[in-house]
């Protein structure tokens, strides 16, 4: 995501992880912030706010579609630990098929964020 963020624009990566910045102007030694109507592209460069929350609006869309809500989640954890603490070899399954199946739970879990010491 960092990457795909950065490659819209560099300083909205900036922006997400710094926070806004609000154009400001020194009035007799005094900073106090721009009214729009003051605003140079300069300044309209550094409000990229709605940019960045439509950019981590899409990246939590995604998310949910693909990793589902957290209830989901615990659910989809719950039946792969089911299935890893009753993991064993089929009658008609080789070694290799075998592994492959245990590698494929162990690391649906770990994407998941739930890990096995080995």
């Amino acid at each position: 995501m960092t990457i795909f963020i950065q490659s819209l624009d560099y300083q909205l990566w900036n922006f997400i992880v710094n926070g806004p910045k609000v154009p400001t102007k020194t009035v007799k030694g005094i900073v106090t912030p721009k009214s729009e109507n003051e605003f140079n592209d300069n300044d309209l460069k550094l409000l990229l706010n709605s940019k960045a929350k439509h950019v981590l609006f899409m990246w939590n869309l995604l998310e949910v579609t693909y990793e589902g809500t957290n209830q989901v989640k615990q659910s989809k954890i719950s039946m792969l630990v089911h299935q890893y603490e009753l993991f064993m070899m089929h009658d008609d399954e080789s070694i290799s098929d075998m592994f492959n199946r245990f590698t494929t739970i162990n690391n649906s879990l770990k994407n998941l964020g739930k890990c096995y010491p080995n």
